[in-house]
């Protein structure tokens, strides 16, 4: 039991113990001697708890509930994004290699010094996607059990299907068994999404981009900001030693075109960064992204993720409906008319529409039928159509319209702001608002 757990002092290995015994050279023609040091998870470790389902299923609110509710003889807990935790396992581990030589065994190291920051790692939307992620997270997740670190973590996929048809997929087999083990395995999957649940709109999305687009902007800017104190102004943030451009800053808000921050090679780091600095963000002119610009729609999306975790505000001005953001009519037409989909007219391909729903290999939440309802499509469709390069993708897609409806209500917008009743008048755009 958690409330009775006493995590073991954390024994850090010296850097001698973790450097090669042979040279590189050697070992080319006599293999590499060094054995790795034999680790051993406590049998007295709590079992960990994997939580999974659909977005919007209510698995982060339940992982937030119990980080919140830890006893307080838990004195060193984390709560992380799952993204921006590996974001920073590469960072330590560039750090450490950097000092003592890219031949050190660094994740030992690595997992020894983010067990003495934390006993209890919960980490929302669990995902590999990445094969460099893929290769280290066997011996890092093992390696914290080993210093009596309990993971509580959330995902979209069962740990089966975790790293799908990924590269070597076949030595990530040991990290998803070791996952099967040792956490608690709870399925979530729910028909409804909660994020979804009729809620009062805030206004904060706009489209088309008409004569109404700047005026929602820059109301909402004058709003979130703090133009009496800190008059709107360019500023410059530093991540990993890059520097970002934030055309327009006043207070704890800030204002980009979408170019300006997503039409360059920005990505995760920078995002995480940003969110550190800022609590509001205005992002104008988003266009419609078709399958032309899939890198593009990844970039917004992981922005999404990264706002939506740091619980910021976010106003968009954009070209078209939020549902249309990522598939665009003429795209869906041309799919539709595509060969691939093997449309036919024949009784097997009616029998195969009628069952698609049930296919336990293609299933989306409510958001993305929701978009399909608007768009006019079926699952058969969606699944065979190669609107989507990927399960993953599908999910991300899903994700990013779910958590924009949520982030879109008035309760998530006033959240902090102490605001009184009466007030969303003096700045909800009076144009056409997205409701999506």
């Amino acid at each position: 039991m958690i409330k009775d757990y006493s995590p073991p002092r954390v024994v850090r290995p010296s850097i001698e113990s973790l450097i090669p015994r042979t040279k590189f050279s050697l070992s080319i023609f006599f293999g590499n001697k060094r054995k790795r040091a034999a680790v051993q998870i406590p049998p007295h470790l709590p079992k960990g708890l994997y939580m999974h389902g659909d977005v919007g299923s209510g698995k982060t609110m339940l992982m937030d509930l119990f980080y919140d509710t830890l006893p307080p003889t838990i004195k060193n807990r984390t709560r992380i994004h799952f993204h921006n935790f590996m974001q920073d396992v590469h960072h330590r581990l560039h750090t450490v290699k950097a000092k003592h030589g890219s031949d050190l065994d660094a994740i030992l190291y690595v997992a020894a010094e983010i067990a003495e920051e934390s006993s209890i790692l919960c980490f929302d939307e669990f995902q590999c996607t990445d094969v460099a992620d893929a290769m280290i997270l066997r011996r890092l997740l093992e390696a914290l059990m080993t210093h009596g670190v309990v993971l509580v973590t959330t995902s979209n996929r069962h740990p089966t299907e975790l790293y799908k048809n990924g590269i070597q997929r076949e030595s990530f087999i040991p990290c998803i068994n070791l996952l099967l083990t040792h956490l608690r395995i709870v399925d979530l999957d729910s028909q409804t999404d909660y994020r979804k649940l009729p809620r009062p709109p805030s206004g904060v999305y706009h489209h088309p981009l008409d004569a109404g687009a700047k005026s929602h902007a820059d109301k909402w800017f004058r709003f979130l900001g703090d133009f009496k104190n800190d008059p709107p102004h360019e500023t410059k943030q530093l991540v990993w030693g890059r520097e970002i451009v934030v055309p327009r800053v006043s207070g704890k808000a800030a204002m980009f075109g979408f170019e300006e921050l997503l039409g360059r090679a920005t990505g995760a780091a920078d995002y995480i960064e940003l969110v550190r600095w800022y609590d509001s963000f205005i992002i104008t002119n988003v266009p419609a992204m078709t399958y032309r610009e899939r890198d593009l729609a990844r970039r917004f999306i992981t922005f999404i993720d990264a706002i939506y975790e740091s619980r910021a505000k976010l106003v968009l001005t954009t070209a078209v409906p939020l549902p249309h953001l990522f598939l665009a009519p003429d795209e869906l037409a041309l799919a539709l008319a595509s060969p691939t989909t093997n449309r036919s007219k024949s009784s097997s391909h009616v029998a195969q529409v009628s069952s698609a729903s049930t296919d336990p290999d293609f299933s989306l939440d409510s958001a993305a039928r929701l978009m399909m309802d608007d768009l006019g499509i079926n699952m058969a469709v969606m699944k065979d159509s190669g609107l989507f390069s990927g399960d993953e993708e599908r999910f991300a897609f899903s994700r990013a319209l779910s958590r924009l409806s949520e982030m879109g209500s008035q309760e998530w917008v006033e959240r902090g702001l102490g605001m009184k009743s009466g007030e969303w008048g003096r700045v909800r755009s009076k144009w056409r608002e997205d409701k999506a």
